[in-house]
């Protein structure tokens, strides 16, 4: 597979060697090494100190254990009636019509993202702003790139500090306890987990409910059994997860030791290689007739899109929920839901972490 960088990587496609790789302690996200193939040219993702992402055992494991409880699932339940009522109130303004993009995916996911870290609302629009900047995988924009970083990081660095001189009792103010309880949570690795958090936190998740609804207005009939069943709307996100995240190919590790695969193939110490999640969401080993999209498919839990393995998103839980309540209010607020200009003229871009949809109009009754 060739990079936006345009370097040349290995990449395993089936559904147990993608698996097999990211289960593996020979498979490291520490890609500081300049002699590695870049994803993309200049700072990234990658470069980010401090950061679970690019982190391995035991430094992963220790920030794990410390953020592990405020991402359970019993912890993302506590924030259902929020995002219902998010959900709610931006259908409310919306007088019928609307960009899922901006008028609903977005906002529900960054107003989300500002309850639980304790972010000041009226800063949603500067921090989605320096994160698509930041996670553009656009070559050209470099220069942009590492000024929305410096600036984001500086905001990250002011939040902390404005939570410690004024305590509350959001996520935020627990990982400062936490550090200051002595559970060698270093400033920086807090600065840094708060900023991924935030950067990564809401668009994800925002552009999974965007290709979703994308999804469901290409298979109508799909959007109409939830309409009559909203029991169904579990098994439709996980069914959305599956065919269509996490709208990127995954991340790239770099091999230390050399592993023989399921399939047999062999990947020697000193690759990068990238475990494509969404082609392994593809195998039809693992789903049959895995083309088809159908949200009363039974197994879907076993798809990749929050990964596997030690590196399985920690917001996993937390996107389920906003997942789901944004296609509860849908379909039962918008149970005639239509697109108000031919899908194949909606515009989609690769800017950011997935290949999502710039706009996507509807018309809701």
């Amino acid at each position: 597979m060739t990079m936006p960088s345009g370097a040349d990587i290995l990449t395993a496609v089936g559904y147990d060697d993608v698996k097999a790789i990211l289960v593996s302690l020979g498979s490291s996200r520490d890609l500081t090494d300049p002699q590695l193939p870049r994803p993309i040219e200049g700072l990234s993702i990658e470069d980010v100190p401090g950061v679970l992402l690019n982190m391995d055992p035991p430094d992963h494991s220790r920030q794990r254990r410390i953020l592990r409880g405020a991402f359970t699932m019993r912890a993302a339940e506590r924030w259902r009636p929020s995002c219902h009522a998010i959900t709610q109130e931006l259908l409310d303004a919306t007088h019928g019509v609307m960009d899922v993009v901006n008028d609903y995916a977005l906002p529900l996911t960054s107003r989300m993202i500002c309850q639980v870290l304790g972010v000041p609302s009226a800063d949603r629009e500067r921090f989605h702003a320096w994160s698509a900047a930041f996670l553009s995988a656009n070559s050209a924009a470099v220069q942009t790139r590492m000024e929305a970083y410096s600036a984001f990081m500086e905001y990250v660095t002011g939040l902390v500090a404005a939570h410690r001189d004024n305590p509350g009792d959001d996520l935020l103010d627990d990982l400062i306890r936490a550090q200051d309880e002595g559970d060698q949570l270093t400033e920086t690795e807090l600065v840094n987990i708060v900023f991924m958090l935030i950067a990564a936190g809401h668009e994800t998740t925002a552009m999974m409910i965007l290709r979703g609804v994308f999804r469901l207005l290409l298979h109508p009939e799909q959007y109409q059994m939830l309409v009559e069943d909203s029991s169904l709307i579990a098994s439709a996100v996980e069914e959305i997860l599956r065919y269509d995240g996490p709208g990127s190919p995954g991340l790239v590790r770099h091999v230390t030791t050399t592993m023989q695969l399921p399939s047999g193939a062999t990947v020697p110490a000193g690759t990068v290689v990238l475990p494509h999640l969404a082609a392994a969401n593809h195998d039809p080993e693992a789903f049959p007739s895995p083309e088809r999209f159908d949200i009363r498919r039974v197994g879907t839990r076993g798809h990749l899109a929050f990964g596997h393995g030690p590196h399985y998103c920690l917001g996993h839980a937390l996107a389920r929920v906003e997942m789901q309540e944004a296609l509860r209010t849908l379909v039962s607020r918008a149970p005639a839901l239509r697109p108000a200009v031919p899908l194949e003229d909606v515009p989609w871009t690769t800017q950011g972490l997935s290949h999502q949809p710039v706009r996507l109009p509807v018309v809701l009754a």
